[in-house]
C-alpha cells in the first residue's frame, strides 16, 4: 500500500499522476546519453520552425506581440540555446576527472554530473514561449523528467505550447499543465527535485518556501529595477537609440528592459532629444501613427494597463515632464511609449519596477551620486553603462553589484549562451543558459575510485601511538 503525505492529500488528483508518471521515468531518463537526448532537441526544433506562424499569431492573439519580435525574442533565443547545446552536450556529460591530495594516492577521483530528477518549470507571460522553452532545453538535456506550467495570462501561447510539447516529448518525459494561481499552488506541494521559477519577487519567495519543504534544489529569476548611466564621454546618439529600442521592446515587459536612466547633466538635452527622435523613427511621429503602428505592444491585461497608468499619471503629479508619448486607450490596453525628463528619486515611477513602456530620465553630476543611487536601489537583474572611460566602467563594476552588466549597449547578454544569466539577491538566485544551464539541472556527484593499494589502514582503531604518526604526517605533507 502508498502511503500518501499530508501534502499529497491537497494535490488535485490529475497533477498527482502526472508527477507519478515523471517520477515513475526518471530513473530511465537518467541512463540516457547524449544521443538519445539530442533527438527529442532536434525534433523541438524542427516542429519550431515547422511552426513558427502559429506561434506568431498567438503572441499576436495575447498581446499584440509584433512578428519581427517574436523572431527576435522568442524564437531566436531558443534556437541559439538548442545550437550550443547539441555542440557541446557530449562533452558537458562526461565524468570530469580531478586531482587528489598525495593522502588519497592509489584512487581516481571524478565528478560525474547526473540529472535531478523530476524538474518544475513555472513560466512568465512576458516571453512565454523563450522563458519556458530555453529551461526546459537545459533541463532536457540534463537527462530529467520535466513539469512545465505556462502563465494563465497568454492562453493563446499555452496552448502552441500544450500541442507542440505533446507532439515532440513522451507524457511521462515532458508534461505541461495550465490554470491559474491554484494550479501554481497545488504544484508547489509536490515533492519536485528542483524549482525553476521566472517571475516577480513575490511569487519567488512562495517557490522558495516549497523548495526548502522539500530540501530541493530553486531557480528563480527576479526582476528589479535595472539602471541605465550615461556619463559625460558617451556616444549619445548611439545610447538613446540602444536604450529606447531595449526598453519599448515588448512594451517595456521585459525583466532586463532598462528601466530608468542616470545621464550625466552635460548630456541630459542631447540624450533626450536623440530619445525624441529615435523614437518617432522606430513608431512614428504623431500619436496616431504610434497607436496605429504594427510594431508596438500592448499591455498584457487590464490590471498591468492600470498599474503603469497610475505611475504615469502620478510622477506627472510630481512634476515628472512628457518629453514624448504620454498617450493611453483603455480599451486596447495601449500605453504609448513614453520618456520623462525631471524626474527625481521621490518620483512615484522610481519607487517599483516599471514593467511597461515609460522611461524615466534622471541627471546626474557626480558618479558618487550614481553609485549611492544604485546600491540603495537593491540588486538589479541588469545594469548598462554607456561611457568610453574605461575608468568608469570598472569603478562602477567593482562598486555595484547587478545580475548582468551591458556596456554601450542593452540586454545583449540574454542572447549569448556561452554567459550565465541570472539575478542576484532580490533579482533571483542561480543562473541558466548554456553549460549554467545544465549545471542547473544536474548535480555533480563525486566519485572516488580506490585502487588495489590504499593507505586508510593509517587511520583504522585502535588509535594508540597514531596520533603522533598523524601529526608528524601531516607535517611533512603541510608546512
Amino acid at each position: 500500500m502508498r502511503v500518501v503525505s499530508v501534502e499529497e492529500a491537497l494535490v488535485p488528483g490529475d497533477l498527482q499522476a502526472v508527477f507519478d508518471r515523471l517520477q515513475a521515468r526518471r530513473w530511465e531518463l537518467a541512463k540516457t546519453g547524449p544521443k538519445e537526448r539530442l533527438a527529442r532537441l532536434e525534433k523541438l526544433k524542427a516542429l519550431l520552425l515547422e511552426r513558427r506562424e502559429e506561434l506568431a499569431d498567438a503572441l499576436h492573439e495575447d498581446f499584440h506581440k509584433p512578428a519581427a519580435e517574436v523572431e527576435a525574442t522568442e524564437i531566436l533565443p531558443v534556437l541559439l540555446e538548442l545550437a550550443h547545446v547539441q555542440k557541446h552536450l557530449k562533452a558537458w556529460m562526461k565524468p570530469r576527472k580531478v586531482g587528489a591530495p598525495l593522502l588519497l594516492a592509489g584512487t581516481k577521483s571524478e565528478v560525474h554530473p547526473e540529472p535531478r530528477g523530476v524538474v518544475l518549470i513555472l513560466a512568465p507571460w512576458n516571453y512565454p514561449f523563450h522563458l519556458l522553452v530555453s529551461p526546459l532545453v537545459a533541463a532536457v538535456a540534463a537527462g530529467n523528467a520535466v513539469l512545465c506550467k505556462p502563465s494563465e495570462k497568454t492562453p493563446g501561447t499555452a496552448r502552441f505550447l500544450a500541442q507542440l510539447l505533446r507532439d515532440v516529448f513522451p507524457q511521462d518525459e515532458v508534461a505541461l499543465v495550465e490554470g491559474g494561481p491554484e494550479v501554481g499552488e497545488a504544484l508547489l506541494r509536490l515533492p519536485f527535485d528542483h524549482f525553476f521559477f521566472t517571475g516577480g519577487p513575490r511569487v519567488g519567495r512562495r517557490v522558495m518556501e516549497a523548495a526548502a519543504r522539500h530540501l530541493a534544489g530553486v531557480t528563480l529569476e527576479l526582476g528589479g529595477k535595472s539602471p541605465v548611466i550615461v556619463d559625460a564621454s558617451a556616444d549619445v546618439d548611439a545610447a538613446a537609440e540602444r536604450i529606447v529600442w531595449g526598453k519599448f521592446l515588448n512594451a517595456g515587459q521585459t525583466c532586463i528592459a532598462p528601466d530608468h536612466v542616470w545621464v550625466h547633466a552635460s548630456k541630459e538635452e542631447a540624450l533626450l532629444t536623440g530619445m525624441k527622435a529615435a523614437l518617432e523613427r522606430f513608431y512614428g511621429k504623431t500619436e496616431e501613427a504610434r497607436r496605429a503602428t504594427p510594431d508596438f505592444c500592448r499591455m498584457v491585461d487590464d490590471s498591468a494597463f492600470k498599474r503603469v497608468c497610475g505611475l504615469l499619471d502620478k510622477s506627472v503629479t510630481q512634476g515628472a515632464r512628457v518629453v514624448a508619448g504620454g498617450g493611453v486607450h483603455a480599451e486596447t490596453r495601449y500605453i504609448a511609449p513614453t520618456v520623462l525628463a525631471d524626474v527625481t528619486p521621490e518620483s512615484a515611477v522610481m519607487d517599483e519596477e516599471i514593467f511597461g513602456p515609460l522611461l524615466p530620465v534622471l541627471r546626474f553630476e557626480s558618479l558618487d551620486e550614481v553609485v549611492m543611487q544604485v546600491r540603495a536601489g537593491g540588486k538589479p537583474l541588469a545594469m548598462y553603462v554607456f561611457s568610453h572611460e574605461e575608468a568608469t566602467v570598472e569603478r562602477l563594476l567593482k562598486e555595484t553589484s547587478a545580475g548582468g552588466t551591458v556596456v554601450n549597449n542593452v540586454v545583449l547578454h540574454n542572447v549569448n549562451p556561452h554567459l550565465p544569466f541570472g539575478g542576484i539577491g532580490q533579482s533571483g538566485l542561480g543562473a541558466y543558459h548554456g553549460e549554467a544551464g545544465f549545471k542547473a539541472f544536474s548535480h555533480e556527484r563525486a566519485v572516488v575510485r580506490q585502487g588495489r593499494t590504499a593507505f586508510t589502514n593509517l587511520f583504522f582503531p585502535p588509535y594508540r601511538g597514531k596520533s603522533q604518526r598523524l601529526a608528524r604526517l601531516a607535517g611533512k605533507l603541510f608546512e
